[in-house]
């Protein structure tokens, strides 16, 4: 007797194109975002207009990112709650003493503050190591190596997002000179976070980090070349 023909079952067959058209929805949506603001701060008459959108960004950002993280975990949750945590109250310590980035202050862009810095750059330590981390993950070298390019990357686009962020009430530096500790700071703080990321066991894949990556350093190198 012939055996029956196997067929594969129609979710076998639709699940990769849903997961693709899933990612150029939030490409887009990214994009658009993206777009627009860069558009407004650039050209706009009323930039405060579009400035009000940035924490609602950022919060749309990370937002994509979990939905495209496999299997989150209690572990990968720990991760998040952990590095918001310590990247807010990094931001507490260098507000207060000046020792780890040098002298600065919060201006009103990122939203509701708390101990003088707002809420939201816990999320924005959060949505860097995330997305810094995975990217090292493509490369074939030891952990330790990893850290060091995440946080190099992670830096680099701090140096893009500086002129923007003085220039649009971001924050604010000490006589108007961005020091050279803040760099330095960064680095240091960075590369331990990525350490951490390293460390904790949870599925570090997402199709979405190379674009919000490259969409965010476009955006800032960009708007900095204005200026």
């Amino acid at each position: 007797m012939p055996e029956p023909t196997q067929q594969l079952s129609p979710l076998a067959i639709t699940t990769p194109d849903v997961q693709t058209r899933r990612l150029r929805w939030a490409q887009g949506i990214l994009l658009l975002f993206h777009v627009t603001g860069f558009l407004g701060l650039a050209f706009s008459r009323n930039p405060s207009f579009y400035l009000q959108f940035v924490p609602l960004n950022l919060l749309l950002t990370v937002g994509l990112l979990f939905a495209f993280q496999p299997r989150r975990t209690p572990a990968f949750w720990s991760f998040c709650l952990m590095v918001m945590v310590v990247g807010f109250l990094v931001e507490v310590v260098g507000i207060r003493t000046g020792l780890l980035f040098g002298h600065y202050e919060y201006g009103k862009t990122l939203g509701i503050k708390w101990l003088e810095v707002p809420l939201m750059i816990g999320v924005n330590w959060l949505m860097l190591t995330y997305c810094t981390g995975i990217l090292a993950r493509y490369l074939p070298i030891p952990n330790i190596l990893r850290a060091v390019v995440a946080a190099l990357l992670m830096v680099g686009l701090d140096i893009c997002i500086e002129p923007v962020a003085v220039r649009y009430d971001f924050w604010r530096w000490q006589y108007d000179v961005i020091p050279l500790l803040n760099f330095k700071g960064w680095l240091a703080v960075s590369f331990i976070l990525q350490v951490y990321f390293n460390r904790v066991e949870f599925d570090k894949r997402n199709p979405l980090v190379a674009f919000v990556y490259l969409v965010q350093l476009l955006f800032f190198f960009a708007l900095g070349m204005l200026l």
